[in-house]
């Protein structure tokens, strides 16, 4: 049985990311969409990161726009809207 660290995934940037690079981490995987009413769930996302990361939390943010259409940005607008609306450092693919 395949487990999530099997996945290659790409990052925002297009690069090949082995989710095995988290192995010993504790994932938080979420959807995310910039124009979907859940949108500020950024903001707690990002608390979580700063307050747990040091204690081993990684959040790993998957924009999708399959869902109505919430997220019809580039990966390069998605990760502005992310830096500068929400300060978002975690990942984001």
């Amino acid at each position: 049985m395949k487990t999530v660290y099997d996945f290659n995934v790409k990052d925002a940037d297009l690069n090949e990311v082995s989710l095995s690079e988290y192995q010993d981490k504790v994932l938080l995987v979420v959807n995310v969409a910039s124009q979907c009413g859940l949108t500020p769930q950024y903001k707690g996302l990002q608390e979580l990161y700063e307050k747990y990361n040091s204690n081993g939390l990684e959040i790993l943010g998957f924009p999708c726009n399959q869902f109505k259409g919430q997220e019809p940005g580039t990966n390069e607008e998605i990760q502005f809207f992310c830096t500068e609306k929400y300060n978002v450092s975690f990942k984001i693919f």
